[in-house]
């Protein structure tokens, strides 16, 4: 009814309401529900703040009774519910709920078991450090401020934030059709991902997340899988998987039980345990015997007893199945942009943040310009009065009133208003020499100030690097370690990232049996020891096979038969020193009369690269090493043997290097690679050496310039050899003498390049080892018979040796 003409006007309600809601929504998305992009506050967060810094109750100053600093936010800033901008507070000083905290809360502020802090008029309340940085510089015109709900007074639109809350400290928030969901994330990494930004505009969000890896909870437990991550950073929405920390631990009476340690974000420990509780009564949690909350001022730990007979992996399954030991976050990144809500991607949010700081940077140092140049203006006009003190004081003196002798001096000085003004407010003591040279000083001091800032209102590089070094400043200052650890889903598990690199020693003995060992296991011993046990074999069985390489490392399998598989090393089971290890049938499909002869490792497959082939015979083949990446389960063709031959030695080569060769009787052969053709995999090969009719080839290896031929005799005899007594020769010739074997010395079993610095290992057939340093080992001529490494008992021999290259 419009009353001022009595007329009664027809309003269409479904227009009103549509008009109403429509306010109404705008209105709890702009000002009470949503964050703003620049400082990540809602308008309460704002407030609260605001009015802390205006009570002065800084992280320097004694704590306020918390009423006291919601009464000021009540009456100036928020007028609301008291309940509400009390709750905000709280959750601003919990460090179960925010990951840096604000409020640094005084008294009962609540707990993870769902506990409410006590009444504000019983807590107390003030800023933290970290705090002071959202307002830093407010006081420079460094923001704008607009007119309070009653517009007695002024409050910030936005705080000059210097560092990035709203990833910081995240956010959450339902507004009308709407909300947000920003998890918090690691000072560190976030003020990193802005200077990755800030050095190159154009990072993609790969990049961007090898330094921010993922959001950072205050209650720490894991992110199961990046997939949700990735999809938040990319699109702002993304599923997280949150699971707690749970270890499983048996007890002295042979049950198990289960730890838990930390918790996903925002889940009430109380509630948790009722749950748990609820679902063993009810059977639909099995296995549980007992459930306890120990958790004190140390730390959080919750102990779940589990029965006797209870598989506890199926038990902890089951927990993160069907409780809150296990929740998946949404993400969703939602924030005000110049008063609209958009869901903004990672790279958004930093661009965003980056643009508010440049325009608080500007405005501040226009503000310390401004400043600057007032008091160089006021200084000019104290100095004009000094230089004609007398004449100023004669004009003062012969004035009737102030605004005389102002204007006076203004027109004998072209002086302006303020320096007039400044000159009649001077005292006297500055007429001292000792002010008068201050004076200049500080003009001095004035006029590089104004240069520099000048020069910084000029360079948008000056003011990126400004914001880059105050973002360190603060990381250094306030960063810390990351909380929660970011785990590979189920389907995301790779084998390999699971396996810790590391050396291992692998051994392979004659009957077939394979182990690996922590390569710590051996000691270097000094030249002649008895060395230690290395595994216990059967009666008829030894040791064939020896090396050190990496758990991550492709090893392959090269067989009598010619052929070649492939396993990992972290796939060869691990076994103690004295273990028999595994049978090697267990892990390759082999055919019933084939063995493997020699195992190489591999760790990358450079189609530069060749595999070179020699046999016992003195065949010799090369094939490119690119040829042998897609080794079928049933394995693939290495060589075509003749009969009665067999593979000794494999090497991996760049096309450029040279060949030694040493044969059972001590003859040894040097030759280029380049005489060998590169030939397929099926290919037989080409004669590398003549050799006697009651003679074989037991090594090959690469030359290295300044090394060492390092020749082993089946008695523990040994020697190294300068590479330069043996000089390079056409591939199929009968070679030079390179060791004198004498009966108590034997044939010849292994030859070694070596270097002086590196370390042996040497075993014997009855499965004896022993580590040695090669400069124990004495260097003497190629036809000398060398030196016992190694003591051999009765009819036990030297059966395999591998090198070890030390630091």
């Amino acid at each position: 009814m419009d009353t001022e003409h009595n007329k009664l006007l027809d309003v269409n309600i479904e227009e009103d309401m549509k008009k109403s809601y429509l306010e109404y929504s705008m209105s709890v998305i702009v000002s009470r529900a949503l964050p703003d992009v620049r400082d990540g506050l809602k308008p309460v967060h704002r407030r609260i703040l605001y009015a802390m810094d205006e009570l002065g109750t800084t992280p320097d100053k004694p704590y306020r009774k918390s009423a006291r600093i919601v009464g000021d936010v009540l009456g100036k800033y928020h007028p609301h519910s008291d309940t509400s901008v009390y709750d905000a507070m709280v959750r601003l000083a919990q460090d179960f709920n925010t990951r840096y905290l604000l409020v640094d809360g005084h008294g009962n502020f609540g707990s993870v078991d769902g506990d409410g802090a006590a009444a504000m008029r019983y807590t107390e309340a003030r800023m933290t450090k970290l705090s002071q940085e959202m307002l830093r510089d407010i006081g420079k015109d460094t923001i704008d401020f607009r007119p309070n709900f009653d517009e007695t007074l002024k409050e910030p639109i936005v705080l000059p934030s210097r560092f990035p809350n709203l990833l910081v400290n995240g956010s959450s928030g339902i507004a009308v059709g709407m909300a947000t969901n920003i998890p918090p994330h690691n000072l560190r990494e976030v003020i990193d991902g802005i200077v990755l930004l800030l050095d190159d505009p154009d990072t993609d969000i790969e990049a961007l997340m090898k330094v921010i890896k993922g959001p950072d909870f205050p209650t720490g437990a894991h992110i199961m899988g990046k997939e949700g991550i990735k999809s938040a950073y990319r699109t702002g929405r993304g599923k997280i998987i949150l699971r707690a920390v749970a270890e499983i631990e048996e007890t002295n009476k042979g049950k198990h039980r289960i730890i838990v340690s930390e918790l996903p974000y925002q889940v009430i420990k109380a509630n948790l345990l009722q749950k748990i509780a609820e679902y063993v009564r009810e059977k639909k949690l099995e296995g549980i015997s007992d459930l306890r909350d120990e958790s004190d001022r140390e730390g959080m730990r919750i102990v779940i007893e589990l029965k006797r007979d209870a598989n506890p992996n199926v038990v902890l399954n089951n927990l993160f199945k069907h409780t809150q030991l296990q929740i998946t976050f949404g993400v969703i990144m939602l924030a005000l942009v110049n008063g609209e809500p958009k869901v903004l991607k990672l790279k958004e949010v930093l661009h965003h943040y980056i643009e508010h700081q440049k325009e608080v940077i500007v405005r501040r140092t226009q503000f310390d310009l401004n400043k600057a140049e007032e008091r160089a203006h006021i200084v000019e006009g104290l100095k004009i009065a000094l230089d004609h003190i007398d004449e100023v004081i004669r004009i003062i003196r012969s004035s009737k009133d102030d605004s005389t002798a102002k204007e006076r001096l203004m027109e004998n000085f072209s002086l302006s208003e303020k320096q007039s003004q400044a000159i009649l407010d001077m005292r006297l003591r500055r007429l001292t020499g000792l002010e008068r040279d201050k004076l200049e000083e500080e003009y001095e001091a004035l006029i590089k100030e104004i240069n520099r800032l000048k020069a910084i209102l000029a360079s948008e590089r000056m003011i990126l690097n400004i914001i880059k070094e105050e973002l360190l400043e603060i990381k250094e200052k306030y960063g810390d370690m990351r909380r929660t650890s970011i785990m590979p889903s189920a389907d995301e598990i790779n084998a390999e990232d699971m396996i810790e690199e590391e050396d291992v020693v692998i051994t392979l003995t004659h009957f077939g049996y394979i182990k690996r060992m922590p390569e710590g296991t051996y000691r270097p011993q000094k030249r002649g020891g008895k060395g230690i046990i290395a595994l216990t074999t059967r009666e008829e069985d030894f040791v064939e096979d020896l090396f050190i390489t990496s758990t991550h490392d492709t090893l392959l399998f090269i067989t009598n038969k010619g052929k070649v598989y492939s396993l990992r090393a972290y796939e060869v089971p691990d076994a103690g020193r004295q273990a028999k290890g595994t049978a090697i049938i267990n892990l390759l499909n082999l055919s019933n009369d084939e063995k493997v002869s020699s195992i190489i490792p591999i760790k990358e497959f450079n189609k530069e690269c060749n595999l070179v082939f020699v046999t016992r015979k003195g065949i010799i083949k090369k094939t490119s090493l690119e040829k042998f990446t897609n080794i079928r389960k049933n394995g693939i063709i290495a060589i075509n043997l003749r009969e009665d031959d067999e593979l000794i030695s494999v090497k991996m080569t760049d096309g450029k290097r040279e060949l030694i060769l040493v044969t059972k009787k001590g003859m040894a052969i040097r030759f280029n690679e380049d005489d060998v053709r590169e030939m397929g995999r099926n290919a037989t090969g080409v004669k590398a050496i003549t050799l006697n009719d009651d003679d074989i080839v037991v090594a090959m290896e690469l030359v290295e310039k300044g090394k060492y031929l390092l020749v082993i005799a089946e008695k523990g005899f040994g020697k190294r050899t300068s590479l330069d007594e043996y000089k390079t020769q056409k591939r199929g010739g009968k070679g030079l003498i390179t060791y004198n074997i004498k009966d108590k010395t034997g044939d010849i079993v292994s030859a070694k390049v070596i270097y002086e610095n590196d370390e042996i290992m040497m075993i014997s057939q009855s499965g004896i080892i022993i580590r040695l340093n090669t400069n124990d080992i004495s260097a003497m001529g190629r036809n000398t018979q060398g030196v016992t490494l190694m003591k051999i008992d009765g009819d036990d021999k030297v059966m395999a040796v591998a090198k070890y290259v030390g630091e």
